[in-house]
């Protein structure tokens, strides 16, 4: 009876644990490469869900953004 109720703690600590620990990190998502631009509009909306999701920084979706606007 003792087991159980041991058993018992442990697993409501490791659902605990589980509830508060941190999301595990994202992979960093290489920026976009300064092809040539065949849909401005689409790669434009790709890099906002990157720096929304935030794969990019700011500074990195501004550059890549006048890549993608100057070709």
């Amino acid at each position: 009876m003792a087991s159980q109720r041991g058993q018992a703690k442990a697993e409501a600590a490791q659902q605990q644990d589980a509830a508060t620990a941190p999301p595990p990190p994202h992979a960093q998502a290489p920026a976009p490469a300064a092809a040539p631009a065949d849909d401005p509009y689409g790669d434009l909306m790709k890099l906002k869900e990157l720096l929304d999701a935030g794969a990019l920084t700011q500074a990195e979706f501004d550059a890549q953004k006048q890549k993608i606007l100057s070709a």
